[in-house]
């Protein structure tokens, strides 16, 4: 029922024109703390609300921080703590052409070497980045990893996170966390809260 609720009132929001304005946080709920991101949907008008529906329909619930590498990123939304990949929807088309940079703080889709391979898996960068930009060279486009928001509040579980001891898990050869790092959930919400 409360999943219900903020799905609505994130609709609210969309409809209402504030979604549009960039007023959307989400609370990522971690074993290790929250983490709340504001998000930007002028600048990422597909992928804020496709991280939000993956959110809304539980998808996030109890997936794993699968990936950390140290001073650089932590990764997560896509797998079961057993290492079951979960189910995605299309992937959504490229927007790290939008003018947003990986700096310390900023939430970024993960893909593969296509541009246009998003799905549900994110990170947070740990410092700026740069070479995750998207950029151009000799008029041709070198692409990068679509930023979609940034940190507002749980910085310092970020970092923690980005602290923990790693090693291989699942397929992964390495840069998993020895103590899993659950994803409980995460939540559209408002932000600043009372």
């Amino acid at each position: 029922m409360k999943r219900l609720i903020a799905l609505l009132a994130f609709m609210l929001l969309f409809t209402s024109g504030a979604y549009a304005e960039g007023e959307t946080h989400a609370r990522i709920k971690t074993s290790m703390g929250d983490i709340v991101v504001e998000l930007y949907p002028d600048k990422a008008p597909k992928t804020v609300p496709n991280f939000l529906e993956y959110a809304s329909s539980g998808h996030y619930d109890r997936t794993l921080i699968h990936r950390v590498v140290r001073g650089f990123v932590i990764q997560g939304g896509g797998y079961s703590r057993f290492f079951t990949e979960r189910p995605t929807r299309d992937p959504i088309p490229y927007e790290a052409d939008n003018g947003l940079k990986n700096v310390r703080g900023t939430i970024a889709m993960a893909r593969s070497d296509s541009p246009d391979s998003a799905a549900a898996q994110w990170f947070i960068n740990l410092r700026d980045n740069p070479k995750l930009d998207h950029k151009m060279f000799e008029g041709l486009p070198v692409y990068g990893y679509t930023v979609f928001g940034r940190v507002v509040d749980g910085m310092d579980v970020a970092d923690a996170i980005g602290e923990v001891e790693t090693g291989p898990g699942g397929d992964f050869e390495a840069e998993v966390p020895v103590e899993p790092v659950i994803i409980e959930r995460v939540d559209p919400i408002d932000w600043p809260q009372d």
